[in-house]
């Protein structure tokens, strides 16, 4: 990557370069990287920046509206941008950059991988092995084991992600519902209908949606009950989405049979949560963007959109 005349400041880079295996200083010719930002010092750490680079780290408008004028780009380094003050942003004139793709490919590879471990009783039966019980080898299987081929998912989003997990889905035999907001015609062996239908009818419900106000806890008590018994649900998109008490409750009860979850509601997830304990449940430290290969590609991504903007042709802004 050519050297970019730009000073820049990552105030949260261990989040990507936990292993050491990712090089922010690539990203320009002045580069200083924070593993870690308090909210607290975040404005001595921006003092004359020109660009901003952080994951998935609040930057709440208060703040936002103290940078220094020197401040003109802020790149989220992923995809979701809910944790940006947009108005804040837009008041001061500092762009907001995201990337957008990727981690298509590696996180719909994670709702597989849960719905196929689901589908296997994977998760109980490591558990039986890792208590030394071995009655799955010597008698007939004890857990449940069933086929994703014949079965129904229900994407919920046809954005990147979730149109690459269709495209694995249907390579294994599965029948697809989409629920969007935007209206559309049946295309492709995918059937476009309601989130009412889509979650009636799917044995697995895979969410693929931003969080928003919008989309905030659009799982909950109500539309949990409105899955099959039988159904699955499986988020790798972000905690938010679903109410997690109710979550929590509906699997205690058996409304729906299990969850496969990369991404929690509060993050890391609290030592003391049902999730851990629930037979029926996985749950996985949000990895789904974490491969080297994803996180390699992202800095890549992330230098492309700080030269797109000193050469003022900015991309992936947030908003326009």
């Amino acid at each position: 990557m050519e050297a970019i005349m730009a000073k820049v400041v990552v105030l949260n880079g261990d989040v990507v370069n936990y292993d050491g295996q990712i090089d922010w200083q690539a990203l320009a010719d002045d580069v200083t990287v924070y593993g870690v930002t308090a909210t607290d010092e975040i404005l001595a750490r921006v003092a004359g920046a020109e660009v901003v680079v952080t994951k998935e780290m609040p930057l709440p408008g208060a703040i936002v509206r103290q940078f220094p004028a020197s401040v003109r780009l802020v790149v989220e380094a992923g995809t979701g941008y809910n944790n940006h003050d947009l108005h804040a942003l837009r008041d001061m004139g500092i762009t907001l950059t995201n990337i957008p793709a990727y981690s298509t490919q590696r996180v719909a590879h994670t709702a597989i991988m849960l719905m196929l471990n689901l589908a296997s009783s994977m998760q109980v039966q490591l558990r039986m092995l890792a208590r030394g019980d071995h009655r799955n080898f010597s008698n007939h299987l004890l857990v449940p084991h069933v086929e994703l081929n014949g079965k129904t998912l229900g994407v919920v989003g046809f954005g990147h992600i979730g149109r690459e997990i269709i495209k694995v889905a249907q390579a294994l035999g599965m029948h697809i519902l989409v629920a969007t907001r935007t209206k559309r015609a049946d295309r492709d062996g995918i059937h476009f209908t309601t989130q009412a239908e889509l979650l009636a009818q799917s044995d697995f419900v895979s969410l693929n949606l931003p969080l928003t106000e919008q989309t905030r806890h659009m799982i909950n008590a109500e539309t949990l009950a409105q899955m099959k018994p039988s159904a699955f649900l499986i988020n790798t998109a972000r905690g938010g989405l679903v109410d997690e008490p109710a979550l929590i409750t509906a699997l205690q009860a058996g409304t729906i049979a299990g969850a496969g979850l990369d991404v929690q509601e509060v993050e890391p997830l609290p030592d003391d949560s049902p999730l851990f304990d629930l037979p029926s449940v996985i749950v996985t430290p949000h990895m789904g963007w974490r491969g080297l290969e994803t996180r390699q590609r992202l800095a890549r991504l992330v230098g492309a959109n700080i030269t797109a903007f000193l050469a003022g042709k900015p991309i992936n802004v947030v908003g326009d």
